[in-house]
């Protein structure tokens, strides 16, 4: 049964104390200088569900497991997220895939043995299949009760997990047409990714419904087609002014420049249900950089966007079954076969950069149709329980066979 709204705590625009940014002042640009980065570092995010371990639903056991965490000694960082059944953990700098997945596999065994003091569970995957919204808690962090305060209840809707994936550029314009590059291959991302087929309890048809949620926020969807540092430092400027944006946090784009990093970030992905998988793609991101910055194979132009909602929508509904769109051409073809193309495309770059083993990984699942969303679905039709779906994918993680 649902809980009573408390009248007295919902927060209206008048109520909100002024330094929570409805509107950023007027200043100068803080979008900062573009930092030198290694090109084609590797950086990886994962954001991370805690359940407990009795019906298996989202437990607001973040602080508990923070504290745990702090004292070990391990590569990167484990912070909180915007609700307290959620963490996000990420790597250092990391030069190839497999160095990635070795932070991360020390990582998550860390999580793992502080989850089991806590009697709870470490889950990937890109929403819990049957959490319900208005039961979860704001983590108690100025930022995330500041939007909270802004954003209403998108904020608790936004338990949602997903993977980003950083990689360096060797200067601001260089990264800008990297991002445009990258874009064309957002359907593959999404569609390699995928693992959002449950929501509220209710299969939603879609491979990845997590995106649909970030839609409901402003400033979501794709960078606008600029590929100089320059151009895009006036268009941040003319943001600014207009009071909508005060830093790049403000963007929530499928991929956005982070100067401050020298990188680009790649945001469409759903977390993974392995960390296998979360570094076999970030190999996959890395490759393409390298093609890219190495032979600058294609000018990006405002026309490629023509399809990109299109082939979005594809990828989140229907995964590796999509229809893609090319760009320059419009021929339809299944994405299947153009992540194939491409990845055949690649096989030069991926040794260079040492991610053939990590392609080889994803190659093998694309000719098997299989991602993570169809793997649940078919956890489900056997168990037909979303609690035994959480507890055999809280087992994956670990690392055991299911």
């Amino acid at each position: 049964m649902s809980a009573p709204v408390n009248s007295s705590s919902v927060i209206t625009q008048e109520q909100i104390p002024q330094d929570i940014p409805l509107r950023a002042e007027s200043s100068p640009s803080s979008l900062g200088v573009f930092s030198q980065s290694k090109p084609l570092t590797l950086g990886v995010e994962l954001e991370l569900q805690l359940v407990n371990t009795h019906d298996y639903d989202l437990t607001p056991y973040a602080e508990d497991m923070l504290r745990l965490m702090s004292k070990i000694d391990l590569p990167g960082s484990v912070v909180p997220e915007m609700t307290s059944g959620m963490i996000e953990i990420s790597t250092d700098v990391c030069n190839t895939w497999d160095e990635a997945l070795d932070q991360l596999s020390k990582i998550r065994d860390a999580l793992v043995k502080c989850a089991d003091k806590l009697n709870i569970a470490v889950v990937g995957g890109g929403t819990h299949p049957f959490q319900q919204w208005h039961q979860r808690r704001i983590y108690d962090k100025p930022r995330f009760h500041e939007l909270s305060a802004l954003y209403g209840y998108l904020t608790k809707q936004f338990t949602i997990f997903g993977q980003h994936v950083h990689v360096g550029c060797p200067d601001a314009d260089s990264a800008l047409y990297t991002l445009h590059c990258m874009s064309r291959y957002i359907p593959h991302f999404i569609a390699l990714a995928a693992s959002s087929p449950y929501v509220q309890g209710h299969d939603t048809a879609f491979d990845s419904a997590r995106l649909n949620s970030v839609f409901a926020f402003p400033l979501s969807g794709r960078a606008p087609c600029i590929l100089t540092w320059t151009e895009f430092e006036a268009y941040f400027d003319k943001m600014t002014r207009t009071g909508v944006v005060k830093s790049m946090k403000d963007f929530y784009w499928d991929i956005r420049p982070k100067p401050e990093y020298g990188t680009i970030e790649v945001r469409v992905f759903d977390t993974p249900l392995t960390v296998e998988r979360a570094a076999a793609l970030a190999g996959y991101v890395q490759c393409l950089a390298a093609w890219f910055q190495a032979e600058r194979p294609f000018t990006p132009t405002e026309d490629d966007y023509l399809v990109y909602s299109y082939n979005r929508f594809q990828a989140c509904r229907f995964g590796l079954d999509a229809v893609y769109v090319d760009p320059p051409t419009g021929d339809h073809l299944p994405l299947r076969e153009h992540i194939m193309a491409t990845m055949d495309q690649l096989a030069p770059y991926a040794e260079k950069c040492g991610a053939t083993q990590a392609l080889s990984m994803l190659r093998s699942e694309v000719n098997d149709n299989r991602n993570d969303a169809r793997w649940l679905r078919e956890r489900q039709s056997q168990e037909r329980l979303l609690g035994e779906v959480i507890r055999q994918a809280a087992q994956r993680f670990r690392g055991q066979k299911t």
